[in-house]
């Protein structure tokens, strides 16, 4: 079973709304159900992202950022997604969240960062550019393809989260 992180955009109010679900619930359900449209799957990009950044040279600012895109902060109350028998992490740990303000200054340096130009910095070889990001075996479709639709839709998530004040759940499933 692979781990992969799910990210989820929703309205503070629902997160609100979820809390008081499972307070409610016997069993402490938060009937968490975000729309499949507001919900992103990063697989396991996020190390691999990061340290193409690193190893990019990617400026101090922008690469903060792209670390809390795909870290979240624990500054958001999430604990009531981790209560067995219904953590939406159960093989994670506690989910992490970036509320509305933190959403739109990722957006905004997530915005500015060219991942094409990030990508030159891999070596031409595809074996070599594995290696230097940390990723263990060849991925289907190659690295660099892999890397930017992985980027894009973060970065494109990030910007629909900003432009309608949603809030980011993160977690592994």
């Amino acid at each position: 079973m692979a781990l992969t992180q799910q990210l989820a955009r929703v309205p503070a109010g629902y997160l609100a709304d979820r809390r008081q679900a499972t307070g409610a619930s016997p069993d402490s359900d938060p009937q968490w159900d975000p729309p499949a449209d507001d919900v992103l799957d990063l697989d396991w990009a996020p190390a691999l992202l990061k340290r193409l950044g690193e190893v990019a040279g990617l400026d101090e600012a922008p690469l903060d950022a792209l670390r809390q895109a795909l870290d979240g902060d624990t500054a958001l109350d999430l604990g009531f997604l981790d209560t067995p028998p219904h953590a939406i992490a159960p093989f994670g740990g506690t989910p992490t969240g970036l509320g509305v303000l933190e959403v739109a200054y990722v957006s905004a340096l997530l915005n500015q960062i060219d991942i094409s130009t990030l990508l030159t910095a891999l070596p031409a070889d595809e074996h070599e550019a594995c290696s230097v990001v940390g990723q263990v075996g060849a991925i289907s479709g190659g690295l660099r393809a892999y890397l930017l639709d992985h980027f894009n839709a973060l970065r494109d998530f990030y910007r629909d989260a900003a432009e309608r004040r949603l809030v980011v759940v993160l977690w592994w499933d």
